[in-house]
Formats: structure tokens, sequence, C-alpha cells
């Protein structure tokens, strides 16, 4: 376990009740919002504002990175038709676990963990796959969080319910028009 741990949060959903048990557990951690997957720029919004109202229910510092959308779609340039778990997913998890560990390296946080995989709709194997490669890149220390298992599932869709939050039926990316 780290010192002081950055968590990647993709939608206050994903996290509310893994930010719940850190919180419970006293851990020195801050909620890292760095989506440029999400489109439009209203849904962006909007999922930023349900994480940051969840980060203030627990006291825990919240910190929006940019709104990169142009590098993200550079990136995942001809990846548009690949399904849900394909390889744009994985160019995308990759592409946001780096951003935030250069920042985690800059900003004296000692480990980064996420919640990118805690929905059903996500591959657990494929996010921890890009985590590994984002920390041989970087150096920072990828901490696994549990967000799926031990009653953690029915403890986020009674929070989700509980604090009434914004629940969005997609990922964020939407292949390009």
């Amino acid at each position: 376990m780290s010192d002081k741990l950055l968590l990647l949060s993709c939608c206050a959903p994903c996290s509310c009740a893994v930010i719940e048990k850190l919180a419970q557990e006293k851990r020195d951690f801050a909620v890292v919002f760095y989506n440029p997957n999400i489109r439009p720029l209203s849904e962006y919004q909007k999922r930023c504002t349900e994480n940051k109202k969840v980060c203030e229910l627990y006291h825990v510092p919240f910190i929006e990175l940019e709104y990169d959308n142009e590098r993200w779609c550079a990136l995942t340039q001809g990846l548009e038709n690949e399904p849900e778990r394909g390889k744009r997913c994985s160019v995308c998890f990759h592409m946001r676990l780096k951003r935030v560990m250069e920042y985690a390296l800059s900003h004296g946080f000692s480990a980064v963990a996420s919640v990118l995989g805690v929905s059903r709709y996500k591959n657990l194997a494929q996010v921890n796959q890009a985590a590994d490669l984002a920390s041989q890149e970087t150096g920072v220390v990828y901490e696994l969080v549990e967000g799926r298992k031990g009653g953690m599932q029915e403890r986020r869709a009674q929070l989700i319910k509980d604090l009434n939050l914004y629940n969005q039926n997609y990922c964020g990316c939407k292949p390009r028009v």
C-alpha cells in the first residue's frame, strides 16, 4: 500500500464506492479526472461535475486535468469501428493512465490506482495491462484497488441510488461521425 495515492476516475458511478472505502480507511489520496475520451463536451462536463460532488461529500481532493479530445482522437484514429474491449480501449486506457502517472510523478504521489475496470462492460485485465505498461514507462507504481468484489458492486449500486448520481449509458467515447 502506497503513502499518497492518486485515483483515476472515469465517472462518479464507477468511483463512488471506491472513494467511500478509501475515505473510510483514512487513506491519503486524491481523485483525478482525466477523460479526454468522453464526448460530447457537455457529457464530459456533466460527468466531471458529478465526480466532483462525490469527492466533496467525502472531503477528498479533486483534480481535473485537461480535456484533450483532439489528442485522444489522433491516438485512436483508425480504431473507430473497434468493439467495446477492443484495441481502441487499450490505447485509451494507456493514454489516460500514462498521463495520470506523469502527473503523479511531478506532484508527489507515490502511486496511481484507477476505477477504469469497475464496470462490467470493461475488461479488468485489459486495464491492468495498460497500467503495467504505463507504470514501466513512468516508474510510477500502479496499485490495484478492488471495485467489483466483496460487496463493492452492491455498494456502488446503492450509492448511485442514494446520492442520485447521473449514471450514463455509454463509456464516453463515441466513434467519430
